[in-house]
């Protein structure tokens, strides 16, 4: 067995939270990271008093304030969202549907900002939510932007599937990106329910390089591509403009 270094530990200890898991006792906590009850008790009392984890009253632990107050730290994370909000808010105003924004992490899209109506198709999106690339517009916005090399390599490996419609032909994946870079947009229908069609654009920063992807999530049944797609390219092309790219 391979014996996990202090840093490892705790950050198995963090890890072990999650949106299915947001509260934890002291066993589950040891459990779920694979330490024993007395390293466990260690680490979380550490952890605990720094501000990282907190304990309510009947002993469980959550995720405490100051994860959140070094991750609003991150350039991808909070202050991203704060430059993209006005843009995302004029999005939704323009459809009163699902607007999201998110961003790559390896093979996966994180959405960091979402806004949803009342009366909105139903998706299976919240803040910090993750996804494959394959399966969303987002994550195809930002795959088909990505190096080639990182495009070979996602496209030959395992493609998941959710739904009937989930492309996971790795020949028809290639084809979807090219259509993408061609026409500056993204369009996913039915791959993660079979309700949903999303339409994204990607967002560049002062380089030019793609740093995250803006979209609108509709029902299937009566999306309207053509009406959406300039809405979400002008939201996309305000929050690349904020975030100083210039296009030449």
């Amino acid at each position: 067995m391979t014996t996990l270094s202090a840093p490892d530990r705790l950050l198995a200890v963090l890890a072990a939270f999650d949106h299915e898991h947001p509260a934890l006792s002291l066993t589950d906590i040891s459990r779920r990271a694979g330490l024993t009850l007395t390293t466990a008790h260690r680490l979380v009392a550490a952890l605990t008093e720094w501000g990282a984890l907190e304990r309510d009253g009947s002993g469980v632990y959550h995720v405490g304030l100051r994860l959140w107050e070094v991750a609003a730290l991150a350039p991808r994370g909070l202050a991203l969202r704060q430059i993209a909000l006005p843009y995302l808010e004029d999005l939704y105003e323009a459809t009163h549907e699902n607007v999201q924004l998110a961003v790559r992490d390896g093979g996966e899209v994180v959405y960091i900002e979402w806004i949803s109506g009342r009366s909105a198709v139903g998706v299976h999106i919240r803040v910090g939510a993750r996804w494959p690339l394959h399966a969303t517009g987002v994550g195809l916005a930002l795959l088909a932007h990505s190096a080639a090399e990182s495009q070979e390599e996602y496209c030959a490996g395992p493609l998941a599937s959710f739904t009937p419609y989930t492309v996971t032909d790795p020949g028809r994946l290639r084809r979807i990106l090219a259509d993408v870079r061609r026409t500056g947009v993204a369009v996913s229908s039915r791959q993660v329910t079979d309700d949903a069609l999303s339409v994204a654009a990607p967002v560049r920063g002062p380089g030019g390089t793609v740093a995250a992807a803006v979209s609108v999530v509709v029902p299937q049944a009566d999306a309207q591509v053509p009406v959406l797609v300039p809405a979400v390219r002008l939201a996309a092309l305000g929050i690349s403009r904020a975030l100083g790219w210039r296009p030449e």
